[in-house]
């Protein structure tokens, strides 16, 4: 807590009147570094002129994140946080949150459930090629690595439709 404080600016007092614990600061930590990911590709695919530019720019920008922020990544990705209860519900819940993000962006006549169970395997696919490209300690350009994935994730994509 310590270090927090210091690299805060604030004294240890002081952040202990905004967190009762050092579990507390840790779990809003995730929830507020999920929530800007989230926000992040929603803003990278507001602007977008249809649904592939979608998706290149929702992986894109996903990508682009971990490159600039591989510490956040970690926090939130490693399986280390799934091992603890508490931090295993926050980081469900920032994959909800970006499933939701994705979800509302899947261009397809689908039913919400449909949709919301697509979003949650682009969440896996994004995140498992995360964690590869960061734990194998490989020299990808993140750009070039959205517009992999994106290929793969569109092409499945345009091939969904509506199950009766």
């Amino acid at each position: 807590m310590n270090d927090i404080a210091e690299a805060a600016g604030v004294t240890k007092p002081v952040l202990y009147q905004h967190f009762d614990s050092k579990r507390r600061l840790f779990v809003e930590l995730l929830e507020d570094v999920g929530s800007q990911l989230g926000d992040l590709v929603a803003k990278a695919t507001a602007s977008a002129d249809g649904p592939r530019e979608k998706v290149e720019r929702g992986f894109g920008a996903y990508f682009r994140w971990i490159d600039e922020n591989r510490a956040a990544f970690s926090l939130l990705f490693r399986g280390g946080m799934r091992l603890d209860a508490e931090f295993a519900d926050a980081v469900r819940t920032v994959e909800a949150f970006l499933a939701e993000t994705i979800a509302g962006l899947i261009d397809a006549d689908l039913d919400d459930e449909h949709r919301r169970t697509l979003a949650h395997g682009i969440v896996g696919l994004a995140e498992g090629t995360g964690r590869h490209w960061i734990d194998d300690g490989l020299d990808l350009d993140p750009d070039r690595l959205g517009r992999q994935v994106a290929d793969l994730a569109y092409a499945g994509l345009r091939g969904v439709h509506r199950l009766d």
